[in-house]
């Protein structure tokens, strides 16, 4: 008996790995074997760096926080820990927005706290 092959799901298989790879530079788009591995690549830096952005944004904050807070004689450490106990429930990201777009409003929290 011959061998059955389902090529219908191995079309429709290759066409979704080759619509992922729309974009990519030379034979990375349009030969299979190699926008297959292209993909799967791009699929791992995608995993990892959806964590990595995390990070980064909240790396990010701390920074405008604690310059922000520099410019109020404290560091990042004395104004989250005095945050803490005074019951502000503000999270970083707000903070940060604060400290880079709204100047009056963060002094504000500056003086309740001090």
């Amino acid at each position: 008996m011959p061998r059955a092959t389902n090529s219908v799901a191995t079309k429709a298989r290759k066409k979704r790995v080759l619509k992922q790879a729309k974009g990519f530079f030379g034979r990375r788009k349009n030969v299979w074997t190699v926008a297959k591995n292209a993909v799967e690549k791009a699929m791992v830096y995608a995993y990892r760096d959806r964590k990595q952005n995390k990070r980064n944004f909240r790396a990010l904050w701390i920074m405008r926080i604690n310059a922000g807070a520099r410019l109020h004689g404290m560091s990042y450490s004395q104004f989250m820990g005095k945050v803490k106990a005074n019951n502000i429930e503000l999270n970083r990201k707000v903070l940060a927005d604060l400290a880079m777009n709204h100047p009056a409003a963060f002094t504000a929290i500056v003086n309740k706290i001090k």
